[in-house]
């Protein structure tokens, strides 16, 4: 996948890919990243301007977006073009799913009090990471880039990771590691016993007890016929190890 980061700050994007997941990706040719300094595209390098209207604030002038975006599609094709907005749909797990499909992907980041308006013809969608303002796009591309890279075809050295996933289904359940007892905690005794069917059940009762705890909105209407009776039980008050018993 080629991923294009329209920015201002461009030291931001290419310092993070620097780590973890993205700089993964990048090494197994699974995603090119290109970093797209606006400034080069600006004359003087000036690229923003006071707003139309006596609005406070500087705002991101047309002329060096659609300069820098025109220099991209004629090199490598039109991509899959995002601008981070608040009113944007807000991104949730099934969009970096679905956007890991694509081909190409561009974001292009705001600052200040925005993007010239006329920039938003260039979008093909406008996505949110929520019901909050930041100073720029960065932090949005930064999350839509580690969250697409992922899921990239041999970018995770171990993919079966990914089945479990909070969101996927339902909300991650919890994990330990070594030592088995710290300061009085105990790792539970299930995780220890070697029996992977009954650990995979307690996994998924407390994926389920977690979603309806933290977000129920996000129970899945298709529940199976163990899930179903996951839910009656944990909503009764029922303990793992006495359902498990009864079964």
């Amino acid at each position: 996948m080629k991923f294009f980061v329209f920015t201002l700050f461009p030291q931001v994007i290419q310092g993070y890919a620097q780590y973890g997941v993205i700089k993964q990706a990048i090494k197994k040719g699974s995603l090119e990243l290109h970093v797209v300094n606006l400034r080069e595209y600006a004359i003087k390098r000036k690229v923003d301007d006071e707003a139309y209207g006596g609005v406070p604030g500087m705002v991101i002038k047309p002329e060096p977006v659609f300069c820098a975006y025109r220099s991209i599609t004629q090199n490598y094709g039109k991509p899959h073009t995002i601008i981070p907005q608040p009113w944007g749909k807000r991104l949730v797990q099934q969009d970096f799913e679905r956007l890991s499909r694509k081909e190409s992907i561009a974001i292009i980041c705001g600052r200040y009090e925005g993007l010239d308006e006329r920039t938003s013809v260039l979008a093909d969608e406008e996505l949110s990471l929520g019901d909050f303002v930041l100073s720029g796009g960065e932090i949005f591309a930064l999350a839509l880039l580690e969250g697409v890279a992922r899921l990239l075809p041999g970018v995770l050295s171990q993919p079966e990771s990914l089945l479990s996933d909070s969101f996927r289904r339902w909300m991650g359940y919890p994990v330990y590691t070594r030592p088995p007892e710290y300061e009085g905690m105990k790792v539970p005794d299930v995780l220890l016993s070697g029996n992977h069917k009954l650990i995979e059940l307690w996994r998924l009762w407390h994926s389920i007890e977690r979603t309806l705890k933290y977000r129920p909105d996000l129970i899945p209407d298709d529940l199976t016929p163990m899930e179903k009776d996951i839910v009656e039980n944990i909503k009764k008050g029922t303990k793992f190890e006495d359902w498990v018993k009864g079964r």
